[in-house]
Parts: structure tokens; C-alpha cells; sequence
């Protein structure tokens, strides 16, 4: 072909890629495409393993167009190369030579009939049909290879969706030689139900003569009516063929079928992409937010509220330029990982190319100031602590703060947090402080502070706890004065009902006997004889958890080390237990051993003989271990004394993948612990193997946990894999319950877990497939079907709340509104008066002394410490270096602006006590202190304390050119040395 010939299938290429990208096999293609650059090719690989073969399609056709190096006549090696791979309906659109456009639209009906049809389809004998398709010449020999592999590896229902996805790629015609294949292979219920033959008054369908199969056409006008297509579609290209499926044009004025809810034949182009389509329900509840109003929108997890938060950002800034007014959008998250999720899935992706759209967190390595990014930017997605922070800074005169009029709209994820206590609740409370300011300024003529309109979203605000309707009206009514909304939106899915997650409570049978218990309790009473404690409570709960962890803080603070040892192993024989009623015995057998081995071997003395030295309490206490180890193995060897919860949960499992074609699904569970011992259980059985399951657990950031955190990119790539299918079955503690991104589900499990009512409803809104379900196992008696009754219960009372607040008369709704906020911003005066005070009480920092919480040895006093941005505390002293020893930081995470943390520290004496973690601050490492790791002395008394701000003490702030210089110095001696 000439130089014209091959820019001509260029321009072919770029008219018809929409139609194109969901025709050709890119895999096999790319092996014949000798004109493209070996790099090229790999890009677009590596585009096919991660997004699948339409984005690498559309990959493929784009490096193409925009090549300038292939070598003249590649377009006949092109077309040459999609003959021979079989995607000859493709070559007809590169040689120009497309079908007609009622040909073309029979065959789109053919396809959306497949895709219809799918879940009966691929119940065929898979290897038999792929058989004749292939001496059809519907499929090539690489086809049917592939085909019989997959079939061979994942079973017939798997081989079965590729054969049908290969076939929907051949030219027109295929479809009547598809229904032959059936025939020929005894599928005469399919062929009946493709063709869409009436039943008789019997029930049974009249069966066309097998020798003349029903053509395209004639399929279509069956499927379609002939009176939609002949008289319509010429004319109407709109034309509906179905109840969801519109005939719309491409670029060269084919026919292109878009099906709502389908992958097939969705024009993808980026100005497509880029428009945001409301359904009615979600315009609904949008109304009053396009009309500058604050509003709450309260609609079910993945029914697409934040597509609605996108939608409005965008009129809103739109609406702003047309008025000639700046207009700046932050949307406010409650966790890191939502932040990057936002940007890429929602506000990023439809309104990137329009305005500059960034995002900042915890985990940003962004290097330039918050001021600096929301002056630059018109829509920021941080997390709320970020904004608080610099709202702070702000207030207290500080020129890298920012102030809540600097925005025009604000978006707030998640905002049934708005609460006493929470961040959101601390940025809201200003935003009511200065609205009631300008009441009194406009009362003064003068101008009053602009204030952001107010988006706030949930799936669930909750009640609160209320136990009367009264109460949870009174909750739903203080979360909108907490928000200012003039209404809260929500929707009843009269029409989706059908779509809710079925519910079942799987109750295990009590366990009949348990030895393996019965050890650990027994060694828990002779601990109890030996501190002298008297338990008020069963062990095993997590009210004996409370009980044992006050007694270990009130003897950290008394130095009773034989009463705080103790305490420190009741807590994991407790563990142990509450593991045995949930996992494997073996579990607990080897979380008790684990912890038994790294207390010994922390107890070795530095010295070159390697004794060990042990306190009498400490030799007691692992004797007592070592005495019932042999017991306790024995005993987790014999299953009949397993829990029954595992083989209940077993059973659903089992029953998810056996009666549905695909199943995906997650377990949700109360411990990192169980959470990672689940996933193990379920890896090392084979009848789950057997079914396809294919696991792996999700567990949260937080290092607060004798269980490694993980870190943000490792639940991405789980998320990920979950995805797109490599894992069907995620275990996961609650973090994956409220806000993430997670793949569409059919099965939700809370496996021993029930928590309150917003739980209930994140997690069941987990199952957004069709026929989901959503099951709870619990052991009969344990009281969690209980809870889960009473959660239901809430749920109710939740809705009817919403829906009788939506009804109040204006009036007496504003007049309730204003009486809460008027109690918050009285309250809050309050709050900080009291803060005033005790600031002005505050005593120097000679008054306190720190001690290791658990081996009691002097630490350092008050006067040592220092705070870094006003919230870091620091002690750089060299006398306190001497004293701890550094551990690398398991979840090590880049910050925000100057500092960075390196690694853990711990207490060199007893090697076992965490103080705080190595902070790198301008290049300084400072050790930073976590007040919980230790007990504080304040005058004659002993306290322990779980924040800074808990403590009346004011710290000096750190002086880094002080500390700069000194160092400098420092180093300039060492430098003269080695001169000398």
C-alpha cells in the first residue's frame, strides 16, 4: 500500500475506534504487528494485564494513529494480521468496507442478546460447542486452545464466557452459525430461548426445523420488532431496542448500540467519559444543592453519591464563572486512602481537564505549603485533620494558615462524623461561630465573612443510640444543625428493593466441649491466685479486656510490677481464648507461643554469658506456660473441639461458590489477628481450592497493633487484585466497612461481628451486585444475633427519623436547628474558656518526670521535652539517647511539609516498651515521645495518660537553630579529629 493508502487507514482507524476497540484481540494481534517498536508493544501489554483488552485496544489504536516511524504498507500487515488472528469484522472497518447500517444494527441486537443471555449461556458443554465453532470457522486453532486451557484450569463456565466474548468479535453472520453449533451439540433449550420462540399452551416452545436456523435478521426483528427498526431507525437514530439499550452514532455515522449497565459496545471517548449523566433519583436529591443551598444527601452505599458531590462541584463552578466570581471547592475525607480514591474514580477523572483538581493527606510528598496548594487550585480533596490544622494555625495569627472563606463550596465525605469530639465537628462548629458572627455584623450594616456552601454525604447518619423514635429524630435533627443543612435528601428505592442484599443469620451450634479453654481458663485462675486479682467478669470477653487493662494501668502507676506483669499475660491468654472461639485453636496455640518466645528472648541478658534474668513473677509466669504447652498442643490437634463458628462459616462460603456463577465477596471480622489467621485457614483448605476461592485479608494502617499495619500501597494492591478478579474473597477488619473503593460484591459476611447500625448498613451496602447477600454467623447464645436484631431495629427507627424530619414544617424545623447550633457555639465558649483557664494553670515542665510503663526505670524529666509545630513532642538531649534503641518503622510514611518519621524507639532496659518513633524534622532526627508508653510523675502522685493535651504542663517550643547550630558544631569537631 501507498503512503496515502496507509494515512487513509489512519483516518479509518480514528473514525471508527470506538467500534474497533471492542473487536480486535489485542494478545494475538501484537505478535504480527512486526511495524511497531518493541516498547510500544510492551506498553501496551502492560496496559492489557491491568485494565483488559478494550483499554488496550484503544491503546493499540492510538500509538498507531500517532506513529510516525511505521515502515510504508503496514496497514495491509495490519488487516493481513486481524484475518489471521480471526477478528475479520475488524479488517471490514480497516478496509473501509463496513457493514450496512441495518446489517450492523442486527448484529449489535445479536451481541446484547448474548450478553443478556450469559448467565444461562455458560452453562453449555463448553468443549463440545468450542469444537464445532472452530469447524465453523467462528473460532481460530489459538482460539479453541485458549478456550479448552481456561476451561481445563478454571471449569467449564469459565471457558464458556470466553467462547462467548471470542464470538461476539467475529463479522456479521456469526450468530445463526452459533445457534447451529448448538443444535449440533444438543443445546436445543438454548437455540429456544436465543431465538425467543413462543410457548405453546403445554409450555413448550415450537422448534423451528433444524436445517434452517434462524437468521440474524430474523432474530433481530423477533428480539427488537420490526416495526422499531424499519420504520424508526432510518430516521431515528435514538431508537430504543430494547427497554435499555440506545442506538447511538460514532464519528463516521455508524451505528453504534450504548447499553446502560454493559461493557459491550460503550462509547468511551474522553468527552464522553467526561460527562456526568445524573439518574432521576440522583438529580433529585441534588436540586437543592444546585440552588446554593447546604444540604445533606443520605443515599446507600454505591448508589453513587459521590458522582452527585462531582456533579454539583462542577455546576457550582461553572454557575461561579458565568457570574464572574472565583469559585474554590474542598472536598474533606475522613481516611488517607479516600483522598487518592476520590481523586482518580470521581473529581479527577470527570473534571481534570477542566480545572485544576489536587489532593493532599498524611501520606502527600507534596513540598509546598497548604496555602500554596488551595491558592493554586480550584478543587482540593484533603483529609479533615489537614484543614483543621491550618484553620488553627490561621486563628493564632500564623500566615501559613487558611481560613474557611477562602472557599466557595465544601464537600464533606462521610459527614455523619460531624459529632462531639470529631474533626469535622471542630471545622463546623467554626463555620456556625462565624454564620452567628454575621448575623451581628449584618445587624451593624457592615459586610459580613463569605462562608462555603455545605455538601454533606452519608449512607447512614445512625441514631445515635437512641432507644425511642423520639431520640433518633432529636440525633438526625443535631447532625443537620451540625452541617447547617437546610434539608437532608434521601430516597426510597421502591424500584430497586429487589437489588437490597438478601439476609440470613447462620447460628452456630454451642459448643458442646471445650478443653482447649479449659486449660487457658485454668491458667488464667492460678494467675489470679498468684497477683491476688479477683476477676468480676468471665474471661474470654471483652469486659474481663477492660478489666485487665485497667489493672495493668493502675499498677504501671503504683511501679506493682508482680500485679502489671501479670495483667500484660492475662491480656493474651484472653486473646488466646476469644481466638479460640472465632479461629483455629492452633491460632491461639500460636499466638501465645509466639508471645512466650519473644518475652524470653527479650529477657536475655547483654552480657557475654547470655543468662537470663528474670524476675520470680516472670519465671512463674513461664513456667506456668511451659507446664500446660504439651496439653495445649494436644488438644489442638483434635478437631471435634473446634469452634462451630469456623464450619458454619465454612458452609456459607462453600455454598456462595458452588451456587453462583461467579462469586465475590468479603468476610468481615473484629481482630487484625483473625482477620490474617482466616485468610490462612481458608488458604491451607482444599475444598476451598476446589471451589475457586482465591483469599487474602485487608487490615488497616494504624500501628496499634501487635499485628503489622498495612501499609497504603499494600491495601491498594489488594484492592486492586480484588479487582479484577485474582481475589474473590477479601477478609477484612472495619476498615474496609465505611468509605473505601471496593469492587462490586454478591456476598457479605460478618463473621462473629456486630458493632452498631452505621456498621450494619456500610457493610451490608458492600453487596451491590444483584441477588447479593449479607450473613451473619455467630454461635447460638453469644448475643450477637441479638445486637443484630437491635441494629435492625435502629435502622428503622433511622429511616422513619429521616423522613419525618423531611416533613417538618419550615419553621419549626429552622427554629430546632438554630436551637442546637446556638448549644453548640455556647458550649464551645465554654470548652475554651475551661482551656483558657487550665492554660493559665499550667505548670512548668519541672513538675513532671517520665518512667518506662513497663519496667518502670527513669526516663527523663519535663524539662527535657520540647514541641515541634505544637503538637510533636520531642527530647533531643544526649543523656536521653543513651537510653532507647531504634527499631524500623514497620509502616514508615512520608508527611506532609517538613518531617518524616524514621523508625520506632524503645526502652534499652527491658527491650520490650515502645517510647515513640525517630522523627526527621529539617534534617534533624528527633525523638519523639507517645505519652501512653509511659507513666508520668506529677508532684507525689502517678498517672498514666493517652494524649499530651490531657496533661497541664506547657512546653517550650523547639528551638531548631539552637539545635542546628550545636549539631553543626558537633560535627566540625569530629571533621578536626580525623585532620589530626
Amino acid at each position: 500500500m501507498s503512503c496515502d493508502q496507509d494515512a487513509e487507514t489512519r483516518h479509518i482507524l480514528d473514525c471508527f475506534r470506538d467500534r474497533l476497540k471492542r473487536l480486535v484481540q489485542v494478545e494475538p494481534l501484537l505478535d504480527l504487528l512486526h511495524f511497531l517498536e518493541p516498547d510500544r508493544k510492551d506498553r501496551i501489554k502492560a496496559k492489557f494485564r491491568e485494565e483488559g483488552n478494550i483499554s488496550a485496544a484503544a491503546l493499540l489504536i492510538d500509538e498507531i494513529i500517532h506513529s510516525k516511524n511505521c515502515a510504508q504498507g503496514w496497514s495491509r500487515e495490519l488487516i493481513t494480521a486481524l484475518e489471521t488472528v480471526g477478528c475479520k469484522h475488524a479488517a471490514k472497518y480497516v478496509l473501509n468496507s463496513p457493514p450496512e447500517p441495518t446489517e450492523e444494527a442486527e448484529n449489535d441486537s445479536c451481541v446484547r442478546l448474548i450478553d443478556l443471555l450469559q448467565l444461562t449461556l455458560v452453562n453449555m458443554k463448553t468443549a463440545d460447542v468450542c469444537a464445532h465453532c472452530r469447524a465453523l470457522g467462528l473460532l481460530t486453532l489459538e482460539d479453541q486452545e485458549n478456550i479448552l486451557k481456561l476451561t481445563e484450569n478454571q471449569g467449564n463456565i469459565g471457558g464458556a464466557r470466553l467462547l462467548l466474548k471470542r464470538l461476539v468479535k467475529n463479522e456479521a453472520g456469526w450468530f445463526s452459525k452459533f445457534l447451529q453449533a448448538l443444535e449440533d451439540t444438543e443445546h436445543r433449550e438454548l437455540v429456544r430461548e436465543l431465538r425467543g420462540e413462543p410457548c405453546n399452551e403445554d409450555g413448550e416452545a415450537h422448534v423451528q426445523h433444524k436445517s434452517s436456523p434462524a437468521t440474524d435478521k430474523e432474530f433481530h426483528q423477533a428480539a427488537t420488532g420490526s416495526s422499531c427498526l424499519e420504520q424508526n431507525h432510518t430516521t431515528n437514530p435514538n431508537c430504543m431496542l430494547t427497554t435499555h439499550d440506545l442506538l447511538c452514532t460514532d464519528a463516521a455515522g455508524k451505528h453504534n448500540c450504548l447499553i446502560t449497565g454493559s461493557p459491550l459496545f460503550l462509547s468511551s471517548s474522553e468527552e464522553r467519559k467526561r460527562d456526568i449523566v445524573l439518574r432521576d433519583y440522583q438529580m433529585e436529591v441534588a436540586r437543592p444543592a444546585l440552588e446554593e443551598k447546604n444540604i445533606i444527601i443520605c443515599l446507600p452505599t454505591g448508589s453513587g453519591k459521590t458522582r452527585v458531590a462531582v456533579y454539583i462541584t462542577k455546576e457550582h463552578l461553572e454557575r461561579r464563572k458565568q457570574m464572574g466570581q472565583p469559585g474554590k471547592v474542598v472536598v474533606l475525607v475522613n481516611k488517607v486512602p479516600l483522598v487518592e480514591q476520590h481523586y482518580k474514580a470521581e473529581f479527577g477523572r470527570f473534571l481534570k481537564h477542566q480545572y485544576s483538581v489536587e489532593r493532599v493527606s498524611g501520606a502527600s510528598q507534596l513540598k509546598i505549603s497548604f496555602p500554596q496548594i488551595i491558592e493554586q487550585n480550584d478543587i482540593i480533596i484533603c483529609t479533615a485533620q489537614i484543614l483543621e490544622n491550618s484553620l488553627v494555625k490561621a486563628k493564632n495569627g500564623d500566615e501559613d494558615g487558611i481560613k474557611l472563606s477562602q472557599f466557595t463550596l465544601m464537600v464533606i465525605d462521610e459527614c455523619h462524623h460531624t459529632k462531639k469530639g470529631g474533626v469535622y465537628n471542630h471545622i463546623m462548629i467554626r463555620y456556625l461561630k462565624q454564620k452567628h458572627q454575621n448575623q451581628v455584623l449584618k445587624k451593624q450594616e457592615k459586610s459580613p465573612v463569605a462562608l462555603p456552601q455545605i455538601l454533606g454525604l452519608t449512607a447512614s447518619p445512625g441514631v445515635g443510640g437512641a432507644m425511642s423514635q423520639q431520640r433518633a429524630e432529636e440525633h438526625i435533627l443535631q447532625i443537620c444543625a451540625n452541617l447547617d443543612a437546610f434539608t437532608i435528601k434521601t430516597k426510597t428505592f421502591e424500584e430497586e428493593e429487589a437489588k437490597t442484599p438478601y439476609k440470613r443469620i447462620a447460628r452456630a451450634e454451642e459448643r458442646k466441649e471445650d478443653p482447649f479453654g479449659d486449660v487457658i481458663k485454668k491458667i488464667m485462675d492460678e494467675i489470679h491466685e498468684h497477683a491476688d486479682l479477683k476477676p468480676l467478669c468471665e474471661p474470654g470477653t471483652q469486659n474481663y479486656e477492660q478489666w485487665v487493662v485497667q489493672k495493668e494501668q493502675n499498677a504501671a502507676k503504683e511501679e506493682n510490677q508482680k500485679v502489671r506483669v501479670c495483667a500484660e499475660h492475662l491480656r493474651q491468654y484472653n486473646e488466646a481464648l476469644h481466638q479460640s472461639n472465632t479461629i483455629r485453636m492452633s491460632d491461639a496455640f500460636r499466638f501465645l507461643n509466639k508471645y512466650h518466645n519473644e518475652e524470653l528472648k527479650t529477657k536475655s541478658s547483654p552480657d557475654e554469658e547470655g543468662t537470663v534474668t528474670i524476675t520470680d513473677t516472670e519465671r512463674f509466669l513461664f513456667t506456668l506456660f511451659k507446664d500446660n504447652k504439651e496439653k495445649l498442643q494436644e488438644l489442638m490437634g483434635k478437631p471435634q473441639y473446634e469452634n462451630n463458628n469456623l464450619a458454619q462459616l465454612k458452609t456459607n462460603i462453600l455454598k456462595e461458590f458452588s451456587t453462583r456463577e461467579r462469586a465475590r465477596g468479603i468476610i468481615f471480622t473484629r481482630t487484625r489477628l483473625s482477620a490474617i489467621a482466616l485468610c490462612q485457614w481458608i488458604q491451607e483448605n482444599p475444598k476451598f481450592d476446589e471451589v475457586g476461592v482465591s483469599a487474602s485479608y485487608l487490615i488497616g494502617g494504624g500501628d496499634q497493633s501487635v499485628v503489622k499495619p498495612m501499609t497504603a500501597a499494600e491495601q491498594k494492591d489488594v484492592l486492586n487484585k480484588f479487582r479484577d478478579g485474582q481475589i474473590n474473597v477479601l477478609i477484612a477488619t472495619t476498615v474496609a466497612e465505611e468509605g473505601l473503593d471496593i469492587a462490586e460484591c454478591n456476598f457479605v459476611i460478618r463473621y462473629c461481628l456486630v458493632t452498631n447500625e452505621i456498621a450494619m448498613i456500610q457493610a451490608r451496602g458492600r453487596g451491590r451486585a444483584e441477588d447479593s447477600s449479607y450473613t451473619l454467623v455467630a454461635e447460638a447464645g453469644s448475643g450477637v444475633a441479638e445486637r443484630e436484631s437491635v441494629n435492625e431495629y435502629r435502622e428503622k427507627m433511622m429511616s422513619k427519623a429521616i423522613a419525618k424530619v423531611c416533613k417538618m414544617n419550615r419553621a419549626d424545623y429552622e427554629k430546632k436547628i438554630r436551637e442546637f447550633q446556638m448549644q453548640a457555639i455556647m458550649e464551645e465558649k465554654v470548652k475554651i474558656k475551661k482551656k483558657l483557664q487550665k492554660g493559665m494553670m499550667k505548670e512548668p515542665p519541672s513538675k513532671i518526670s517520665l518512667s518506662c510503663r513497663q519496667c518502670s526505670v527513669f526516663v527523663c524529666s519535663g524539662e527535657d521535652i520540647e514541641k515541634i509545630e505544637n503538637m510533636h513532642h520531642v527530647n533531643v538531649t544526649p543523656q536521653f539517647s543513651e537510653l532507647f534503641i531504634v527499631r524500623e518503622n514497620a509502616s514508615l510514611q512520608q508527611r506532609l511539609l517538613d518531617y518524616e518519621t524514621n523508625g520506632v524507639i524503645a526502652c534499652k532496659n527491658c527491650g520490650l516498651q515502645q517510647w515513640g518513633s525517630m522523627m526527621l524534622y529539617k534534617s534533624i532526627e528527633c525523638p519523639c515521645l507517645h505519652i501512653k508508653n509511659f507513666v508520668v510523675t506529677y508532684g507525689s502522685k502517678k498517672k498514666t495518660f493517652s494524649k499530651w493535651s490531657e496533661l497541664p504542663i506547657k512546653f517550650p517550643a523547639f528551638d531548631y537553630t539552637q539545635h542546628a547550630d550545636f549539631l553543626v558544631e558537633d560535627s566540625g569537631e569530629e571533621e578536626d579529629m580525623e585532620t589530626d
